[in-house]
């Protein structure tokens, strides 16, 4: 069978160009196809890249991105320390980040073609073809790679029986404050386990400072989370903190409506059965979509999509595309499930919030570098030939 030379990436967010960028790398063309008519500047709140991530990005090109973020203060809601979780990380803006890899990939020769959303694929013994939504576009790859994200098109077609993302919840806000007012954290970020809500923050030496939000809450979809006035939403995490004695309430006082993020419901997919069919095959969040309580959505994303490459390069893509599940699945799944269990403690009620706190420093003692190292120095031997 012959060497993958072309690739389709369908979804232009963060996975699809690190994708891109990778396949050049292994010397494989790929055109990157997104639904939306415009970029994605100024969408999404903030995020937080692992040691691993940034590995897997320098891969592909990107230096370090964000502020230091190296240590996670957990607090009760009283604003006690309950433990202190040292690991090297960087926050960065999802805007930011997006901008980066777009420019960069645009740099280095990527065509990024918007609106064109995937419709259908028809397949033969020597390529596949894309056929977009306005019925008069296509383009034919000897692969396609499905960068599409949580509601992924791509995962359908591989797999119409696919499960539906599961809701954590859990609804997801967030901001950027120009003026916090609040001390410099330095390179800590704060975590707080409210009485009905839970809050992250960082305050910086230029007086800004960024929040976010987990409010349990039925599940509403994003559309149906935005018909919801952010001036309501400010009210209702403003009353979901108020008996709470950590910073929140400053934070959101000092929040415009406008520059409010509702990010939506939080949701994960646990694992999806099938990665891969025929020419087509998944990637970052279309895949192993994590909730943001794990820290390594972004993170994961750009290691699959590298690895992915990586195997692409070495090997015939049917091979390469089990050699690439096989390592990938297991790892990703258990980042998965170790979210799902901290949004479990985040929603907790009265008589769950008292064995949460105590046992939040037994965590802690588990989660020393040492005990995380799994995680966080996870390196891809790009430079290692991918066996079958």
């Amino acid at each position: 069978m012959t060497r993958t030379r072309t690739a389709i990436v369908v979804g232009g967010g963060i996975a699809g160009p690190v994708a891109a960028l990778a396949l050049r790398r292994a010397g494989i063309e790929a055109t990157v196809h997104e639904s939306h008519a415009t970029t994605a500047d100024g969408i999404g709140g903030g995020l937080g890249i692992a040691p691993n991530g940034r590995a897997a990005l320098g891969l592909v090109g990107l230096d370090r991105v964000g502020a230091p973020m190296n240590a996670i203060v957990l607090q009760n809601h009283k604003g006690r320390t309950i433990t202190e979780i040292r690991q090297p990380m960087q926050f960065s803006w999802r805007t930011d980040l997006y901008r980066r890899l777009y420019d960069l990939a645009v740099d280095q020769g990527v065509q990024v073609h918007h609106g064109q959303e995937l419709a259908e694929v028809r397949e033969s013994g020597t390529g596949i073809r894309a056929v977009f939504a306005d019925g008069t576009t296509s383009e034919e790859a000897d692969i396609l790679i499905g960068a599409d994200g949580l509601r992924s098109t791509v995962r359908r077609l591989i797999d119409p029986q696919a499960p539906e993302p599961r809701y954590s919840g859990l609804l997801g806000f967030g901001a950027r404050v120009e003026g916090a007012a609040l001390p410099p954290t330095g390179d800590r970020m704060y975590m707080a386990f409210g009485r009905r809500a839970f809050f992250g923050y960082q305050t910086f030496e230029d007086g800004t400072g960024v929040w976010f939000a987990n409010l349990p809450h039925p599940y509403l979809t994003w559309k149906q989370a935005r018909q919801t006035s952010n001036e309501q939403w400010l009210g209702r995490l403003d009353e979901a903190f108020a008996q709470d004695t950590f910073p929140a309430l400053d934070l959101l006082r000092r929040t415009p409506p406008a520059d409010l993020i509702t990010a939506g419901p939080m949701e994960d997919l646990p694992h999806v059965p099938h990665w891969h069919r025929g020419r087509m095959v998944l990637v970052g969040d279309s895949a192993h979509a994590t909730t943001p309580s794990s820290g390594q959505g972004a993170s994961l994303a750009a290691e699959s999509a590298v690895e992915l490459a990586r195997a692409l390069r070495d090997l015939p893509h049917p091979q390469a595309f089990a050699a690439y599940e096989q390592a990938r699945r297991a790892r990703v799944e258990r980042v998965i499930a170790q979210a799902a269990r901290t949004n479990s403690g985040k929603a907790a009620g009265p008589v769950g919030r008292v064995f949460r706190d105590a046992l939040l420093p037994v965590f802690a003692r588990l989660a020393t570098p040492e005990k995380m190292a799994w995680q966080y120095d996870h390196r891809i031997p790009w430079d290692a030939p991918v066996a079958a």
